[in-house]
């Protein structure tokens, strides 16, 4: 069959895009019957809602570009808020400390001046570097409370690497100045977000997905590298010349004969975290005060709170507005069910006042086995040899979850670039 590619997210919709575009054929194969991955979406009764929070800010040109020529973009300047025991601040809670009582803010610039000084290099793990970034009182109080909630593990089990600009560290006197007055600065790590005017994210791919043969319902569940040949659910069996996947690590290894047991468990012990999505539509257009916001109260379930009708208003009906809700495990901690987690959601969010449960007339939740990606202490190390398997019996592997990478959308796309330009 030429060139195949297992999934048809933003990394394999670009694998196949520009092999196309060198005069490659290309065939996509899909589990689900739509396309996008976890960049695609779903509508009910008007109201269309993403998988999980997406925004594009890519700063390469080309990939800009692209995403522009597909879909007409609008602009968000990034002011997101959080939530703290019946507390708004802005965003970083680090240097937006004035809503707080004297007392806290004490608190906080007093362990963030005394802090433990330490070379980067030298420090042991996330919960450490939180210490040494900001001190212990905001350390334990908001970003080890978000730990918890959003990568379902403690700090301490977490290595630094991934942290990169995601996470803001302030001077004195940014603090300083954040705890007398409330600041207009926007300190997020992108000054701009943008997002599609119309179809929801995924339509950043429209050009490119454009003309790509994808077929769905195809659930691969054998790989026989030595015949190359992909088995699916459905009994169905292909051959193929170039495999390119962006399946999970921990599937693709059980799908392939013969893997060898060490490589089995070094897949199985990657770790990762899924997620409900707890959608809620509206009937009035003025339930979503901010674009998003993070809540560091342990007692709801909900780590990060997005509203899909002010990204755009083409993802409601008029008149109406929207929020989504996510609650994330991690593979390794039990996961509440559905009825539990939306329960929650509805009666700490009604009861800290974001809405009246009379006004909604759409509910929903869904759930992602993947999620995204933990950076435990043994990650490198497993994903090594998971990796290097891949490669040794001729699986190009992609995206997020094929290359087990904490990758932003147009990160992703641009491994599907590469991957199809270099192959193995």
């Amino acid at each position: 069959m030429g060139t195949v590619i297992l999934g048809s997210g933003i990394a394999g919709i670009s694998a196949g895009y520009h092999l196309e575009k060198s005069g490659e054929k290309v065939v996509i194969f899909e589990k689900n019957n739509d396309w996008g991955g976890l960049c695609g979406n779903f509508s009910i009764n008007g109201f269309r809602f993403d998988k999980f929070v997406h925004f594009s800010f890519a700063p390469d040109k080309y990939i800009a570009d692209l995403f522009e020529e597909s879909s007409e973009m609008i602009e968000h300047i990034p002011f997101p808020s959080n939530y703290y025991k019946g507390i708004w601040l802005r965003h970083p809670a680090q240097n937006n400390l004035a809503p707080l009582s004297t007392e806290e803010k004490a608190d906080i610039i007093c362990d963030f001046v005394n802090r433990k000084q330490k070379p980067v290099e030298e420090i042991q793990d996330y919960g450490e570097w939180l210490r040494v970034q900001y001190g212990d009182y905001f350390a334990l109080n908001f970003p080890y409370k978000y730990t918890r909630k959003y990568w379902g593990v403690e700090p301490e089990e977490l290595e630094t690497k991934w942290v990169g600009q995601r996470m803001y560290t302030p001077d004195l006197k940014q603090v300083l100045k954040g705890a007398f007055e409330t600041q207009d600065e926007c300190f997020y790590y992108s000054k701009v977000m943008k997002y599609p005017k119309k179809g929801g994210f995924r339509s950043i791919l429209n050009k490119c997905r454009q003309g790509l043969d994808i077929r769905f319902n195809k659930e691969v569940v054998k790989i026989n590298t030595i015949n190359k040949t992909i088995t699916f659910q459905d009994g169905s069996e292909i051959s193929y010349s170039r495999l390119i996947s962006s399946l999970p690590l921990p599937e693709i290894v059980n799908m392939i004969d013969n893997t060898p047991d060490d490589v089995k468990v070094a897949a199985n012990n990657l770790m990762y975290t899924s997620g409900y999505m707890i959608s809620l539509g509206f009937n009035r257009p003025d339930i979503a005060k901010y674009l998003w916001y993070y809540i560091y109260d342990e007692d709801i379930f909900a780590s990060r709170v997005y509203s899909p009708s002010l990204k755009s208003s083409d993802n409601v009906p008029e008149n109406c507005s929207s929020l989504q809700m996510e609650v994330f495990f991690s593979n390794k901690a039990k996961i509440l069910s559905p009825e539990i987690v939306l329960n929650n959601t509805i009666q700490k969010f009604e009861k800290i006042g974001i809405f009246n449960s009379k006004d909604i007339i759409v509910k929903d939740i869904r759930f992602e086995k993947y999620a995204n990606v933990i950076f435990d202490k043994a990650i490198y190390k497993n994903r090594k040899i998971v990796l290097e398997y891949l490669k040794k019996v001729g699986i190009e592997s992609i995206g997020r979850f094929g290359k087990w990478e904490y990758f932003w959308t147009h990160q992703a796309f641009d491994d599907g670039k590469k991957t199809a330009k270099s192959p193995i």
